[in-house]
């Protein structure tokens, strides 16, 4: 199936990758329904693109907004979705609160297997189909400072591998897609100061959108690890942890101190940012 026979529901496309997937999609000829809670920021994203796209606006955390989108995507006759929602701070866990947790866990894991559970129905009515879920390199490797968001990406990484391997007989195609560090809003000024501090390699979310057209061009399936040496990182975390855990024990007080500045000055986990 080509791009152009692509009816594509996009979560958390008013953030920094899900905008840019939009963005990446739209000129390649795709149809798209754009969800986000930020009507203001959807509606301005709608006008830059090409094709007529719709929205829905709603906070996806919420149940009856998903049994909205349902019916929103049925209409659309929807042939694929791309769950871009993700929240992350910079924090130890000794520093997170239960609001903290809950809403880490809530957007970046529970929102998009209730999506995919809600949507499932849809897409295996299509002749051919596509789940996409944005997930993370630290959906493989945990770090010191993202315990929340890691947990909510291992967890991310391990439902779409369970599900890939339960429409292994159908028509659905399920692809974990796994970014570096991003140039986006979801990632404060101080993650920013950290990532060039410790030397760590960052991506435009331009070219992390077209290097997931590319694999939409391919009937995708499994997972893809994005950036090197990131993805050997992947590799070597699975196969010899402790030559990451010696890596990471030498940026502990590096981390450990921006973990402090990040708490000063960063609001509440509970405003959130979509897409990771």
């Amino acid at each position: 199936m080509t791009l152009t026979q692509q009816r594509f529901v996009i979560t958390g496309a008013s953030g920094g990758i899900g905008a840019a997937i939009a963005k990446a999609l739209a000129a390649a000829g795709a149809t798209l329904l754009l969800c986000g809670r930020n009507q203001r920021k959807l509606t301005k994203l709608a006008s830059e693109l090409d094709g007529d796209p719709q929205l829905f606006i709603g906070d996806l955390n919420d149940s009856a907004s998903l049994t909205l989108l349902s019916l929103a995507a049925a209409e659309f006759n929807a042939n694929g979705v791309i769950n871009c929602l993700g929240v992350n701070q910079l924090q130890t866990l000794a520093q997170t609160s239960d609001t903290d947790v809950l809403h880490t866990i809530n957007t970046n894991l529970l929102t998009p297997i209730n999506i995919c559970r809600t949507l499932l129905p849809q897409l295996l009515s299509q002749p051919s189909a596509n789940i996409i879920n944005v997930g993370s390199i630290l959906g493989s490797i945990g770090y010191p400072g993202s315990t929340l968001y890691c947990a909510s990406k291992f967890g991310l990484r391990g439902f779409t591998e369970s599900l890939r391997r339960e429409l292994a007989d159908s028509q659905v195609k399920v692809l974990y897609f796994a970014p570096r560090a991003t140039d986006t809003e979801i990632n404060s000024e101080e993650m920013q100061q950290l990532n060039q501090q410790l030397g760590n390699n960052t991506d435009t979310p331009q070219w992390v959108a077209q290097q997931l057209c590319q694999r939409l061009a391919n009937a995708p399936q499994g997972a893809a690890y994005l950036g090197w040496p990131e993805k050997l990182f992947v590799r070597i975390n699975a196969l010899f942890p402790a030559l990451v855990d010696g890596a990471s024990l030498k940026q502990l007080p590096i981390i450990k101190r921006f973990c402090h500045v990040e708490t000063t000055t960063t609001p509440h986990a509970g405003e959130q940012h979509e897409a990771s």
